[in-house]
């Protein structure tokens, strides 16, 4: 499937969020991560863009679809849950972990923060990213869905004690 990440699409649900809305935001984020496809999560973000993840700043699209190619070449059987914190008019809090594998085979947690702003159009106009990994042996894994979007059954991050 083409996706074209110059033109700016509505994004729904927009701002101002209610409890609701922004808890339906973080799991369509959460689905489009999982999903792993950079071209077509690149349009959730509007043109002009900016993040901090970790120690890297990324700006625009082309740089989110060249950031998130390469995480998921070195970041294998990746699986993520976000879980909403706080909301506002037009920002978001989450809360979030996922696990994933390196190249060398060693599993990592990797727990994060996120604060998000959005437009008018519901696209994401800022990020910003902390993270903390932390090495887990394969029996200390708790995220065994099949790659993909994480099935509505599966606990979430507090029933899970993360």
């Amino acid at each position: 499937m083409d996706f074209n990440i110059t033109i700016e699409d509505i994004r729904k649900p927009l701002p101002s969020f209610t409890k609701e809305s922004a808890i339906e935001k973080v799991r369509l984020a959460e689905d489009g991560w999982n999903n792993k496809n950079p071209e077509k999560i690149a349009t959730a973000y509007s043109l002009d863009s900016v993040w901090r993840n970790r120690d890297i700043f990324i700006n625009g699209r082309s740089d989110i679809v060249d950031f998130l190619t390469g995480k998921w070449q070195k970041e294998k059987e990746y699986r993520l849950i976000k879980e909403l914190w706080a909301y506002s008019e037009n920002r978001i809090a989450v809360r979030y972990v996922y696990e994933y594998q390196n190249e060398s085979g060693q599993w990592f947690r990797a727990h994060g923060n996120e604060n998000w702003q959005f437009n008018e159009k519901g696209l994401m106009t800022e990020r910003h990213a902390s993270i903390n990994d932390v090495a887990i042996t394969e029996s200390e894994r708790k995220f065994h869905w099949p790659l993909g979007r994480r099935p509505d059954d599966h606990a979430e991050l507090s029933e899970l004690g993360l």
